[in-house]
């Protein structure tokens, strides 16, 4: 069967789980970069990514593996495995065999725990991490509502996901927004900065949107992405949404894509309602891509128009996330 993309998996910080559902103790397998991993918990709070197999005889440290202080013991013989992938014990066994002491012999990730959740980073080639991604000060701050999260996998990859954002005329055919948004985007390293101003549909103080196309609000939105994985998002009307989105590939044609919003504890009543119906506005836009990004291909020479929004510097910017 052919692929329906033809790419690798690009290189980066990409968000595996949310911190506060890993507790101390915690194993649990999980699927991402085209490979069975395992995420644990050691017992001091210490969260790691390591491959799925035991070098032993195979068995997968997710399923029945146990946290024994800072190591991982597998289900089948009980070899322990710290999150450098190293063996640090088997009970059994007089020595570590030569083969693996004092190797990573099981393939581990650097893990970091940013803005609530628990990021790894992926290189197909094993290098270290080349860049960094943001502290989102909102998501810290107890003057921020905890975290609203929706979460979709969809058949398609990160670089079409992230290409939506560059594509000005999609707002106005598949989402119905009353103009094309004007302002910037700069590139730069890995960082993308973009500031758009856009009229939107109202929005009224039940938190309802206003489909009839008739009336509008002024909207501005600020956007920073590091690398492929994450994106933070500012949207100011008359009150404040902040969403961190992250996108993580589970294979090389499959994406887990997870949306994450926060709004102040102190503002008005009304514009509580009206920030509510903001996020169902952008989740509403977020499943009419989906069926969009599910069917399409990606065409490396397309017939782009003068309309179409920097698509191509983007293109040109997303390059340098492939090993």
């Amino acid at each position: 069967m052919t692929k329906r993309y033809d790419k690798a998996i690009p290189f980066g910080w990409y968000a595996i789980d949310y911190s506060d559902s890993l507790k101390a103790g915690d194993v649990r397998p999980v699927e991402y970069f085209g490979r069975e991993l395992v995420l644990f918990r050691t017992e001091s709070g210490e969260a790691s990514l390591l491959g799925a197999h035991c070098p032993h005889l195979g068995a997968h440290l997710g399923y029945g593996g146990i946290v024994k202080g800072e190591s991982i013991s597998c289900p089948f013989h009980a070899w322990e495995f710290n999150g450098e992938g190293q063996c640090t014990s088997v009970p059994y066994a007089k020595r570590i065999p030569p083969k693996v002491e004092g190797k990573e012999c099981v393939p581990s990730y650097p893990v970091m725990e940013r803005n609530q959740m628990i990021w790894a980073w992926y290189h197909p080639k094993g290098e270290a991490p080349l860049f960094d991604i943001d502290d989102v000060p909102e998501l810290q701050s107890d003057e921020w509502t905890p975290l609203d999260t929706y979460d979709w996998k969809i058949n398609t990859i990160i670089q079409e996901t992230g290409e939506n954002a560059a594509d000005m005329a999609h707002f106005i055919t598949v989402h119905g927004n009353p103009g094309m948004p004007q302002g910037t985007v700069e590139m730069e390293g890995p960082r993308r900065v973009t500031d758009f101003d856009s009229e939107a549909q109202s929005i009224d103080e039940q938190g309802n949107v206003d489909m009839s196309g008739e009336n509008h609000d002024a909207i501005h939105l600020h956007s920073v992405g590091v690398g492929p994985g994450f994106t933070f998002q500012r949207f100011s009307r008359m009150f404040d949404v902040v969403m961190m989105g992250t996108v993580t590939p589970i294979n090389d044609q499959t994406v887990h894509l997870r949306f994450n919003f926060s709004v102040p504890r102190k503002q008005s009543e009304d514009n509580a309602m009206m920030a509510t119906g903001t996020v169902h506005e952008i989740v509403r836009q977020v499943e009419q891509d989906i069926p969009i990004w599910e069917h399409k291909v990606y065409l490396d020479d397309p017939a782009l128009c003068d309309g179409d929004g920097p698509i191509a510097k983007y293109r040109k910017w997303f390059q340098q996330f492939y090993a």
